[in-house]
């Protein structure tokens, strides 16, 4: 390999490569037609919206104006089950999609996961949707390098998500670089300092603890994620009205589950103190949480949906609850698409898998009650949740907390991390609509007249 097609395998499209929107149904409300002409401008993209803002109907828009533009085939790439999810939506509102599987493409729209994605060639393709981008950081390295790489020369591209790293900021460099803006380590290295003597400190904490925003360019930095990323968690952030988007209510129920016996060497119950602990606590409480699971949604004649996180904790509670049918990593693909189907359908009323399978994307608005063993995963909390509490949904939610008295550090630090993501993420929403109005007050129009003595 030369040196000139080296560094052309490694560099990156430019930033804006958009156009005016050819076409912007009716079916779109306002704001949503707003994010899709700003993104159909912008090219290369990220919409950050909350659960039940319609990112399904606005990604679809967005790509049959790049078909109708340049009469190519656009590839949506989604979450197991959300494939089907998304074919439905597009024949609901009138738009040609397909379904790609093993590398088949059409001419259109063609919708797959991205599990698929190694049967496709990029060049195929003239645009690409990611949707729920956020799941990528889920899956492994290669599959997550696969999916940028894929991306790198492709011309219009489209990040869609509803969980904008909210304690990761490398999730948002991995965004930047997958759109053609700075890579990752670039973006780590301008705007954030390493702190390696103290992790547990800064302004914002996670899993990039020892990355540190530097004090004078954390305005910088928003503005510049604001440059290629817009986030919305209700349409008043962008100035629109809310009222069609009003949610139900939710209610958290906390259950602390007493173990039968104290640890071997033990006279009593302690909290459990770093992951080592808390997941030997979990091991030993296997019984007492499932049994407190099956009582919550055992004869309730009403759908559930159970989120877990063992293979044992899900073999359990399915057979102690009646009708209870687990999705799990074995299935086939086929099998765990065919199961989320028939819980949407109603045909399973109580549906038990891990949020790692099942918690991205699925419109499940048909249930109002959710079981959860918490983690100190925000964001799998988040979107188990977001499954069902979501704009669209009709009947108050109720979420099933259930863990043990020596795992309160865990809801603690859940909690945390739900603090930073709001803050996070009215950061973002502070900086955009400053952009903005940074952007009103340009337009200058008043002519100067030049000085005779010039």
């Amino acid at each position: 390999m030369d040196y000139d097609k080296f560094i052309y395998n490694k560099s990156q499209l430019g930033t804006d490569s958009g156009f005016d929107p050819i076409w912007m149904p009716d079916f779109l409300y306002d704001f949503q037609k707003d994010l899709v002409e700003w993104s159909q401008r912008k090219g290369r993209s990220a919409i950050f919206a909350d659960c039940g803002l319609g990112k399904t109907p606005m990604q679809l828009v967005w790509a049959e104006n790049i078909v109708r533009k340049e009469n190519k085939p656009v590839l949506i790439l989604t979450p197991l089950a959300v494939s089907a999810q998304t074919i439905r939506e597009a024949k609901k509102f009138g738009i040609e999609a397909h379904r790609s599987r093993e590398g088949s493409i059409k001419d259109g729209i063609n919708v797959t996961n991205y599990e698929q994605l190694h049967y496709l060639d990029r060049n195929d393709f003239c645009a690409v949707v990611c949707d729920e981008s956020s799941i990528l950081k889920n899956f492994d390295g290669k599959t997550k390098a696969a999916v940028t790489e894929f991306m790198r020369k492709v011309p219009y591209r489209l990040l869609c998500t509803a969980t904008a790293a909210p304690n990761d900021y490398i999730e948002l460099g991995t965004s930047s670089e997958s759109l053609g803006e700075l890579g990752a380590i670039d973006m780590m290295n301008r705007f954030f300092k390493n702190n390696l003597n103290n992790s547990s400190t800064g302004r914002y904490r996670g899993s990039t603890a020892k990355w540190l925003l530097k004090p004078h360019a954390e305005k910088h930095f928003w503005r510049w994620v604001c440059s290629w990323a817009k986030a919305v968690r209700r349409p008043s952030d962008i100035g629109f009205n809310d009222d069609k988007f009003v949610l139900p209510e939710l209610t958290e129920t906390q259950h602390f589950v007493k173990m039968n016996k104290a640890p071997d060497g033990m006279l009593f119950t302690f909290p459990a103190v770093g992951l080592t602990e808390q997941r030997a606590e979990r091991r030993r409480t296997i019984n007492e949480r499932c049994e407190k699971v099956a009582s919550l949604v055992a004869d309730t004649g009403k759908p559930a949906l159970v989120w877990t996180h063992l293979n044992d904790e899900a073999d359990m509670i399915e057979r102690m609850v009646p009708g209870a049918v687990q999705i799990a990593g074995a299935n086939s693909d086929d099998e765990k698409e065919d199961r989320f189907m028939r819980f949407i359908n109603g045909d399973i009323r109580v549906l038990v898998t891990k949020p790692k399978i099942g918690a991205w994307g699925l419109n499940l608005q048909h249930c109002s009650h959710i079981t959860f063993f918490p983690s100190h995963s925000y964001e799998q909390y988040y979107q188990g949740v977001r499954r069902c509490w979501r704009f669209g949904q009709k009947k108050p939610v109720h979420v099933d907390i259930v863990s043990t008295e020596g795992e309160r550090y865990v809801m603690a630090n859940l909690q945390r991390k739900s603090d930073d993501a709001d803050r996070m993420f009215s950061e973002l929403v502070s900086e955009m609509n400053d952009a903005q109005e940074i952007k009103i007050s340009s337009n200058f129009d008043t002519k100067e007249e030049t000085p005779a003595w010039l």
